[in-house]
């Protein structure tokens, strides 16, 4: 079968998904093109082939009907409102995800942002480098109240992870509370409303939906505190980033890191704001990270090769959850 695999880099730190493709009689191209694809590149590409090992970019409708030989997209990583699932399923094309390998490298940059923006290091950096010499008062983890909207594979692991950290006050809001965090921890199970309203720092991890797009606009933003931060690790799309400007611009908020962005590469206004600490969609890209979710889609696509069944095939209430 011909494999197409359009996420850059891939196979740079190890060579074994690439070499069990081979082995498994897979002709691959990796993406000729080094860049993000968008729509129009996935129609000038995907025609001839029969798997796709795929990154954040676009399986529209369109995109899909200029596919017809294409059986399984296996996605590296979580995200899948670039899938058109429902599209997908009437066609017969098999979707798989690896949603556990990046959990911990984004968690860990998630992590690194809270201290970041507590203590205003992305601030002083640009002002250091300019010549300036202002130094912040900001506050330690410990004596923070942390927000998480969304308690998940992700959330779940930076909240474990801040209790070495003197034990801050979490408040959570998730569809379920996580009762095995519950055992653990003291959290506060909240509304989406306090937690804009008390925290120092919000943190968001959920899922891109017609339920959580623009989520966060003016009205939520200019609820939370004034010293207050936010945090996106999870996808673009559901902070509206017209409203974060204009919010920022005016004063509001201490700052923010954005590693998602509606659409990308991002080229927005965001950019003129020292107090935005903005990176290129790289939770992911840690080297273990990176190897595991490689591996683990390439053996998808071998597995689907050799008519073995999928161990990472998207779940039912993904589609749901994209139906709403």
């Amino acid at each position: 079968m011909k494999v197409l695999i359009t996420t850059i880099p891939f196979g740079i730190k190890d060579s074994k998904p690439l070499q069990i493709l081979k082995e498994a009689g897979a002709e691959y191209t990796i993406n000729p093109l080094n860049k993000k694809l968008n729509e129009n590149d996935l129609l000038e590409l995907i025609s001839d082939y029969d798997i796709v090992l795929a990154g954040t970019e676009p399986y529209t409708e369109k995109v899909l009907d200029n596919a017809p030989n294409l059986k399984l997209i296996s996605r590296l990583g979580i995200g899948l409102d670039g899938v058109n699932l429902h599209a997908t399923k009437e066609r017969g094309i098999k979707v798989s995800y690896t949603p556990d390998a990046p959990a911990p490298s984004i968690a860990e940059l998630t992590l690194g942002h809270i201290i970041t923006l507590l203590r205003s290091v992305h601030t002083s950096n640009i002002q250091m480098h300019n010549g300036e010499w202002n130094r912040y008062l900001g506050k330690t983890i410990s004596e923070s109240k942390i927000g998480f909207i969304g308690v998940g594979r992700i959330g779940t692991r930076v909240i474990e992870m801040l209790q070495a950290f003197g034990k801050p006050k979490i408040l959570a809001n998730d569809i379920v509370p996580n009762q095995d965090l519950n055992n653990k921890y003291e959290i506060d199970w909240t509304s989406k409303e306090s937690i804009f309203q008390e925290a120092d720092v919000i943190s968001l991890h959920v899922p891109l939906t017609a339920e959580t797009k623009n989520m966060i606009n003016y009205e939520q933003l200019m609820t939370m505190k004034r010293d207050a931060a936010l945090i996106n690790t999870s996808r673009g799309g559901i902070i509206n980033e017209d409203d974060l400007y204009n919010v920022m611009s005016s004063g509001h908020l201490n700052g923010v890191a954005i590693d998602v962005f509606k659409d990308e590469p991002y080229v927005g206004k965001l950019t003129e704001l020292d107090n935005c600490l903005l990176t290129p969609h790289m939770g992911s890209m840690s080297e273990a990270c990176r190897i595991k979710m490689e591996l683990e889609a390439a053996e998808e696509a071998v597995r689907f090769i050799k008519g073995m069944p999928l161990q990472g095939e998207v779940p039912d209430f993904e589609y749901e959850i994209q139906l709403s």
